[in-house]
């Protein structure tokens, strides 16, 4: 390209980013007409004829420009997004027009191709079986059959073994497994709650050569019910519920959200749903429609009241069946695709940081919830967002819905109400918080049990290209 070629392409920029700032609908119309390509090109400090047309008011030139696809997401030398500047101007009627959240921006947010991944406490080892939970006959033969596995609970929490004695070390704990004669009299107590968990899901056999006998005791194998599991929760004495057990270093988890994380994926779900539905039995012994005691029934995961006269006895009620807490987790991403939102609460560890998170309000949709939360703890403003997967989280009973979600703002004014602090943290140094792990830091993120690491991961993994 020859310099006189460069300097009239020059030219129409500047003409082109001159009739934006001026709001010549007309000329800035016809350029474009001409030139398609001048759409996003920028000039002085990284500014756009979005930037410029939303500095000075025109309000027809940016309707304009939008239409062409032009791409507000943009940030210019000052990390400052059209939405920004217009807000800053007190453009208000500008502002709310590049605030709506229809349309994509491809260049941040790609399209969700990658691998999916598991998260902790997700994994279905146990088949459920919720059609069984009515037959009172079929789940009384199951207690007393010896192949049936219990887990025991005290106040919420599961007995596990470990290798080690010290709890706080960095080793896998197991759940502690009982048979029916070890918890027999637990069962007879008032107290005692129990709940069926399910039956371990059939393994295929796999096909190989054998002898008739040998497949005939394989035939006896496959029609044989698998293990059965049941959660127990009592308020016996700890002490006396740990010499139960004949594992070495048996103890009740202490503090759940950190000692729940050291199970495998398989215990790790069974926990997941056992704690879950037994919280829920601790918090509602009575009923909440009339106040009278409520009883137990369909194997735990219904509760009916014993008032004959209560109304929640007639149709269909959701205050007789374990409740679960929606909650939007997001990794917000800055318009430039190379920098997230993370921000830290005051209960956090000194130097943690994690995703915005916030519960979903009654008749609220997940990006609806997503943009209201970032909004009220941040003050940034949020466009599209993006499944990309949930995590069952038992403290007590939450469904933690991740997103990925891009901010059309980049200001951040924290409530102090809500969060200690909120940073815009580069790529670079997201990875070094993944890859630091456990290691102590003086800056850091969840471990990977948690869906907000999972979150980072995968912006990092979707933006490899960036």
């Amino acid at each position: 390209m020859t310099s006189l070629q460069l300097s009239a392409k020059e030219e129409m920029v500047e003409r082109f980013l001159d009739a934006a700032a001026r709001g010549d609908l007309t000329q800035v119309s016809t350029l474009l007409s001409h030139a398609p390509s001048l759409i996003n090109q920028t000039g002085y400090s990284g500014w756009t004829a979005l930037m410029l047309a939303a500095r000075n008011g025109h309000y027809d030139v940016v309707e304009a420009l939008l239409s062409h696809g032009c791409d507000k997401f943009t940030v210019n030398s000052s990390s400052q997004t059209a939405y920004d500047i217009a807000k800053f101007w007190g453009h208000r009627h500008i502002s709310n027009l590049l605030g709506r959240t229809e349309g994509g921006c491809h260049r941040v947010l790609p399209g969700s191709d990658l691998n999916q991944h598991e998260n902790y406490y997700s994994r279905a080892t146990l088949d459920r079986l919720s059609g069984k939970r009515t037959d009172k006959v079929w789940l009384e033969a199951k207690q007393s059959d010896p192949d049936t596995v219990y887990v025991l609970f005290s106040h919420l929490s599961p007995m596990v073994s470990s290798s080690q004695e010290d709890d706080n070390a960095g080793v896998e704990s197991k759940l502690c497994r009982f048979r029916y004669e070890a918890v027999k009299d637990l069962l007879q107590k008032p107290a005692t709650v129990l709940i069926f968990l399910g039956e371990e899901r059939r393994k295929k056999p796999s096909p190989s050569p054998s002898s008739s006998s040998s497949s005939s005791s394989q035939t006896e194998e496959a029609v044989q019910d698998p293990p059965a599991w049941f959660a127990i929760n009592t308020d016996e004495d700890a002490a006396d519920l740990l010499k139960r057990c004949r594992e070495k270093n048996c103890a009740f988890t202490k503090a759940p959200s950190r000692d729940l994380l050291k199970l495998n994926e398989e215990e790790a779900g069974i926990v997941a749903q056992a704690r879950s539905v037994l919280a829920w039995h601790s918090r509602y012994s009575f009923c909440a429609t009339c106040g009278s005691s409520t009883k137990l029934e369909e194997g735990g995961y219904k509760r009916s009241c014993q008032n004959s006269d209560c109304r929640s006895l007639k149709g269909v009620h959701n205050t007789c069946y374990p409740r679960v807490d929606p909650v939007v987790i997001m990794l917000v991403i800055h318009p430039d695709g190379n920098h997230c939102l993370l921000g830290r609460k005051k209960t956090f560890p000194a130097g943690k940081f994690s995703c915005l998170a916030g519960f979903i309000e009654p008749g609220e949709a997940i990006e609806e919830a997503v943009r209201r939360e970032v909004e009220e703890e941040s003050s940034v403003k949020v466009g599209p967002v993006q499944y990309v997967s949930c995590q069952p989280w038992p403290m007590p009973s939450s469904l933690m819905i991740g997103c990925i979600a891009v901010a059309i703002s980049t200001e951040i004014k924290v409530d102090e109400n809500e969060i200690e602090e909120a940073r815009w943290f580069p790529r670079q140094q997201v990875i070094e918080f993944l890859l630091n792990g456990a290691r102590p830091a003086a800056l850091s993120v969840p471990p990977r049990q948690t869906i907000a690491h999972q979150l980072m991961k995968h912006w990092i993994g979707m933006n490899s290209n960036l």
